[in-house]
Formats: structure tokens, sequence, C-alpha cells
């Protein structure tokens, strides 16, 4: 079953794409976009190169540490007791010390670095695949948004219209004043709520451009979504085998344990391997004792032993770094259960909004039909005295509500749907077949710099990736006519 959801969100997005004309957004290209221009995206993928580099952090100590220094001196009082002290010395050192053995301090560092990268790429999984559902919630925002702009625009030239035929009417004293009132009453109800969902509209525009980096233009309805799992269990089932949340806590789990041998290693000697080698020059101010002994201006040393150090006594450091690494893994523990928890509840939340929204909409659907007949027999009942204005008036809004409703309850199912598979670990770039060029791997980064163990390397300087916003149009676009579906509804 995971495999048929994986492929199906791929085919269902690649569906979508091929189903718009080529001058239109589509919610596969706001992915895209979203995957190479988004800021948060782009700053949670630098985060984890940065974790990477804990890896070769935790490897140095292991290897070999070169030092050299050199020192020029100048003695301007010598030591009365000396018989050949110089009047001036210039020397160079070199230390090279091998760590042989350090308690398994350098091996569980490594391992627990290791373990946070895996845990920071599932964190990358789970912002990638928030943003994702963020973008498809603010994609769905603009079709609800203006469809409803649409139908309240709609709303207001037909009652309009209304208003000038209730003003004929009542010259030739077919209605009353009170029925013109009602008319005019009706009218401006109807412009400020288009009003209000123009500025809702706005809001939504502006927040689409706020994730994806450009404004919405002419956005195609979004391709449907694969099937999903017949009850709320088994979408948990893959959602706790899946979840990059919940995989970040188990990796996190796991490097906590490394942590505690990493302390346990205070306690153990630690063993390296010294080679080291000296020059002085004395430039020729090396002194003579008047014995006739001649002395060499120049000397060469080296050296090369092992050194033992043995921990006997460290004020109880040691145990209190255990027991406080021992208590984080105890924390980590709990993490992972608290984050099943939350990965079992978003799961069962959104299966059981998606059902609810898709009942909403098929409620709706039969609320437009029967308010559609309904407006259309009170206007007939109208013409012949059996209903009052007030009748049609109220028959107009009704079919109006239930047409929102039907907007409001198809974006709420889609988005809910997306949640769904976010939550079951399927709403990832690799599961969306995105075409945007090679999918970002974070692994590239980590071979690259794993071994690397030049101290003067470094990378090019950081620039910025994501794209600015500043400065671009946020005028509304002209409101298009309504279209009716052939079910009586309004077409997204």
């Amino acid at each position: 079953m995971r495999g048929l959801l994986l492929a199906g969100v791929a085919m269902a997005l690649a569906g979508g794409v091929a189903a718009g004309p080529a001058c239109a957004d589509t919610l596969r290209e706001a992915f895209a976009r979203v995957y190479t221009t988004n800021p948060t995206l782009a700053g949670a993928r630098a985060n984890l190169r940065a974790t990477d580099e804990d890896v070769a952090i935790a490897r140095a100590p292991g290897l070999p540490d070169i030092a050299a220094s050199s020192s020029y001196n100048e003695f301007f009082k010598r030591s009365a007791n000396s018989f050949a002290a110089p009047k001036r010395s210039f020397g160079v050192n070199t230390q090279v010390s091998v760590p042989v053995y350090a308690g398994g301090q350098v091996r569980n560092a490594i391992r627990a670095a290791d373990a946070r990268v895996d845990a920071g790429r599932g964190q990358l999984r789970s912002t990638e695949a928030n943003l994702f559902v963020e973008t498809t919630a603010g994609y769905m925002d603009v079709i609800r948004d203006q469809s409803i702009v649409e139908l309240n625009g709609g709303n207001v030239r037909v009652l309009e219209t209304n208003l000038r035929a209730s003003r004929d009417r009542f010259e030739v004293g077919d209605l009353t004043r009170t029925d013109v009132a009602q008319s005019d009453a009706r009218l401006a109800v109807a412009r400020s709520q288009l009003q209000s969902a123009e500025a809702q509209l706005q809001a939504s525009r502006e927040n689409y451009l706020r994730i994806v980096g450009k404004f919405p233009e002419n956005l195609e309805p979004p391709p449907p979504l694969p099937p999903f799992p017949t009850n709320p269990d088994d979408a948990v089932d893959v959602a706790v085998d899946n979840n990059p949340a919940l995989e970040t806590a188990r990796q996190q789990s796991r490097a906590a344990e490394y942590d505690i041998g990493v302390a346990r290693s205070l306690r153990m000697p630690r063993v390296n391997a010294v080679l080291s080698g000296a020059y002085t020059d004395y430039l020729g101010t090396l002194g003579d004792t008047g014995l006739g002994q001649v002395f060499v201006q120049r000397d060469k040393t080296a050296t090369g032993g092992v050194q033992v150090s043995l921990p006997l006594f460290q004020g109880g450091e040691p145990g209190a770094r255990v027991r406080q690494a021992q208590a984080r893994k105890s924390s980590t523990l709990e993490a992972i259960t608290q984050t099943e928890r939350s990965v079992v509840a978003d799961t069962r939340t959104a299966y059981a909004r998606l059902r609810a929204s898709e009942d909403v909409v098929r409620s709706s659907l039969t609320a437009v039909s029967a308010n559609e007949l309904a407006l259309e027999g009170t206007r007939a009942e109208q013409g012949v005295g059996n209903r009052i204005l007030l009748d049609v008036l109220n028959a107009e809004q009704e079919l109006l509500n239930s047409r929102v409703t039907l907007v409001s309850a198809r974006r709420d199912a889609y988005v809910a749907g997306f949640a769904l598979l976010a939550a079951m670990g399927k709403a990832e770039a690799r599961d969306l077949g995105l075409d945007s060029g090679p999918l970002y791997d974070p692994a590239i980064n980590y071979r690259r710099v794993r071994n690397r163990i030049n101290d003067w390397d470094s990378d090019p300087k950081p620039v910025p990736v994501a794209s600015r916003t500043v400065g671009l149009n946020s005028t509304l676009p002209s409101v298009a006519p309504v279209r009716e579906a052939t079910d009586g509804s309004v077409e997204l």
C-alpha cells in the first residue's frame, strides 16, 4: 500500500500538469518553485550542512596533531654561573602526537554525530512536507477565495438587477416602498460581503506570495489525490513507519546512547604516541670557557615515546557526565513516545477531517441543486402573486450560501487529504515527482565533508538562495464570471 500511495501521488500531480493550459499556474509548479526558492527550506538545508560538519569535528581528535613553533631570544643579562651562555638564539620545535587509545571517546562521538546527521535529515524531510502542506493550503485558499469573490460579485449583479426591477415596478404600483427598501438593503449587504471577500482574497494572495515567492496567476484546479487507506488504523500504520518527525526522534535517541559512551570514556586512560624534534641556532654567540673547548653553534634533537595518562580522581566529573547523558537518553525515549502520539493524533485527525469534508461536499452539492430549484420556483410563484419579493431575496441568499459552503468544503477536503499524506510520510519531493531538476540530496554534502582534514579548507562565501518578494505588484486580478458546473455547483 505504501508503494501505491507513493506512485499515486506522483501520477496524480503529473496528470494535473498535463490538464491545464500552458499560461496557468499548477499546484505542481507551485511545489517546484517552493522546492527551489523558499527561504525556510533553503535555511533547513544549510542547517543540515552545518550538522554534517559535526562528523568531521568528532573525527578530528582521533587524527594526528602536528604543531610547530619558532622563537628568537636575546639574552640581555646572563647568569654569572653560566660558563657558556649565548647572547641570542633562534629555535624551531616540531611535535607530532598520534592518539592511540582514548577510551572510546572518538568512536562514540563519531557515531553520535552520524546519528544526529540522520536526525537532521529527518528534520529536513519534516520541514519539506510541512512546507508542501502549507503550499497546498495557500494554493487552495486562493482558489476558494477567488471563487467566493466571483460568487459574491455575481450576487451583487443579480441584486442590482432586482433593485432596478423593483423600482420600475414600484413606479407602476406593482410593489410597495417596503419591497424597494428590502431590495436596497439586501444589495448593500451583498456589496459589503463582496468587499470582505476581496479583502480575504488579497490576504490569501499575500500568503501565497510568502510561501511560493510569486503572486498566483490563473490557478488551475488541483489534481485528484491518490486513494487513501480505507480506515484510520491503516493510515496510522503507514505513518508510524514513514513519518519523518518520528524518524528524527528515533535518531536523536540513538545519538544520546552514544553520548553515554563518550561520557564514560572520561574514566579511561589515554595513550598517545609522541614524536618531537628541535633545532636551535645560537647565531655564533655561544660563549667560550677559556679551556679551549669549542661549542657547536647549531643543535638538533629528536625524541619519540609513548604518553599514558591514567585518571585517578577528577572530582566526580566523569560520573556526573555519565548520569547527565543517561538522563538525556531517558528524555529522548520519552520524546519518541510523545512524537508517536502526535503522529497518531495528527493522522487520525487528518483522516477524520478528510472524511467529514467529503461528506460536506456531497451534502453541499445536494443543497446547491435544491436551492437552485427552490429559487426557480420562488421566482415563478412571485410572478403569479403567490410569493413576495422577500421570498425571492431569501432564496437567492440561500443559494449563495450553499455555493460558498461547497467551495469551502472542497478546499477543506483537499487540504485535509494532503495533510493526511504528509502525516503518512508521503508528501515530500521524492513522492511528488517534481520536474524542477535533480532533487536535493543531503548525502552529497555529507560525503563531501566527512573525511576532509584540511585545516585551511572552506566553502565559497554564503549567498542568498531564496527569492525576494519586495516590489512585486499586489493588485487583485479582475473578477471573472462564475462558471456553473453541470451538477449545479461552482467549478473551482
